[in-house]
């Protein structure tokens, strides 16, 4: 198995700390920025940042569909993690100031992707995929703190 990666960004004329807060709101804001690829949004513990135990279903593909509970934390100013209890998923959300009034948010997701021919097709086109799902992600975040 073959870790596989997909990460986007964005600079977006906001602070950090907008930003960021925005991000970390899982009872109110973040779940305005999901698109139609997650459904059965639910949080079942916390809802603000660190101590978060949030679900839902990832359909990535018309065939494909992640069942997720993920734990949040924030290891370090700026980062939010959320962890699948379901899989070996990880995603990383970072946010750094980017000048005056802007930031960066930047999202990455790693997983143990497949073996074999199912593997070489999944660390191919899966990362595009979902780097296009946090693409519009980050433009709802963007247009939702701006």
């Amino acid at each position: 198995m073959a870790q596989v990666e997909a990460t986007t960004e964005r600079i977006i004329a906001a602070d950090a700390e907008t930003v960021f807060d925005t991000l970390a709101d899982y009872t109110g804001s973040r779940r305005k920025l999901l698109p139609g690829h997650f459904s059965e949004y639910e949080v079942r513990e916390g809802g603000d940042g660190e101590g978060t135990l949030v679900h839902w279903k990832l359909q990535a593909t018309s065939k494909r569909v992640r069942d997720c509970l993920l734990e949040v934390t924030e290891p370090t100013d700026g980062q939010l993690v959320e962890t699948d209890r379901n899989s070996s998923m990880v995603t990383t959300w970072t946010v750094t100031p980017a000048g005056e009034g802007r930031s960066k948010a930047v999202v990455t997701t790693v997983w143990n992707g497949a073996g074999g021919i199912g593997g070489f097709f999944e660390r191919t086109f899966a990362p595009k995929g979902l780097g296009r799902i946090y693409d519009t992600v980050l433009e709802n975040l963007a247009k939702e703190v701006e």
